[in-house]
């Protein structure tokens, strides 16, 4: 088992490799999967039947009056199994298996923001409909992907909803081996279109051909029409103009103005109006500031300072 292997939360409980939720997630190659912990394999309530009877009492005539009767339901070790296989078709990458709202870190108050946003939604999920997605926009190596795997896994192991991931330029990826199979784009898109939650990620990425803008417009026409919930990760900045980004004077080569540009690019010129327009109804917005620090990066340097050998008996520093 991998060395990630644990529980989304560590909130109490008997058991120390779960912590009390019955379930564990760990990385399996590049996903995350989920299993019933040793700890609840065996249920000491149905012992292993999968089913129990259930004493209710209900009034079929004035008559007759109060009747109590059993009837056999699935136990909560049934519905927790059911639950586990959801999960593992979410297709949340393995590197983010052990996300979750506690251990998410922030450097700026917008990602507090960010998290209590996402958390908010989890938590307050309404089953019934409808619910209001989110959209997170910020650098790379900030959390977001972290915070959509953490909505995704309490909405499925814990509020029992159906949910997919899919990272979009992996999305255009599969459609065009499709197409080499003799597979339409619909026949990929339409789940996608119909899954109770969907989490877009890296939204705007990619050539911006028009394979890809048809692509993500049905997709997101679909789900907008059939007010279904879905929630966005985007490297591309959601502000309503764009910024002066071009070199105002000194000398600038052409890579450093094309780069500074990218970094001002807007997600509504990436994605184009019409798709920007349905993001606002459909989305709480969240942006992170552009000197947001990259976690990957910073934790890098961190162990690039420890991991210098000393010389000449002194300590680096």
């Amino acid at each position: 088992m991998d060395h990630t292997d644990m529980g989304i939360n560590t909130s109490g409980g008997a058991c120390g490799t779960c912590g009390g939720l019955t379930y564990v997630i760990s990385r399996q190659g590049d996903r995350a999967q989920a299993r019933i912990c040793d700890c609840s394999v065996r249920c000491s309530v149905c012992e292993g039947r999968g089913h129990m009877l259930v004493e209710r009492e209900e009034t079929f005539s004035k008559k007759v009056g109060a009747r109590k009767y059993e009837v056999l339901v699935p136990c909560a070790c049934t519905l927790r199994t059911r639950r586990v296989a959801r999960y593992n078709e979410v297709g949340l990458p393995g590197v983010v298996a052990h996300a979750s709202f506690e251990n998410y870190r922030s450097a700026k108050p917008e990602q507090d923001r960010a998290r209590s946003v996402a958390m908010h939604f989890a938590h307050q999920f309404d089953k019934k409909g409808p619910n209001t997605g989110f959209i997170l926009s910020g650098p790379v190596g900030t959390g977001k992907t972290h915070l959509l795997a953490a909505t995704l896994a309490h909405l499925v192991l814990e509020v029992g909803m159906v949910a997919r991931y899919v990272e979009i330029s992996l999305l255009y990826a599969t459609i065009r081996r499709g197409f080499q199979e003799g597979k339409s784009g619909g026949e990929i898109i339409g789940p996608l279109s119909e899954v109770e939650v969907l989490a877009i990620d890296e939204l705007g990425k990619g050539r911006g051909s028009p394979f890809e803008m048809e692509t993500l417009d049905e997709l997101i026409a679909r789900r907008y029409n059939a007010n279904r919930t879905t929630l966005f990760a985007t490297n591309y900045s959601l502000e309503p103009e764009r910024k002066n980004a071009r070199p105002t004077n000194g000398y600038h080569s052409t890579e450093d103005t094309k780069s500074a540009l990218k970094g001002n690019e807007l997600l509504n010129e990436r994605v184009g109006e019409r798709i920007y327009s349905r993001l606002c109804e459909m989305c709480t917005f969240v942006e992170l500031p552009k000197d947001t620090p990259d976690r990957r990066r910073t934790r890098q340097e961190m162990e690039s300072r420890t991991s210098q050998p000393t010389v000449a008996g002194r300590s680096n520093r």
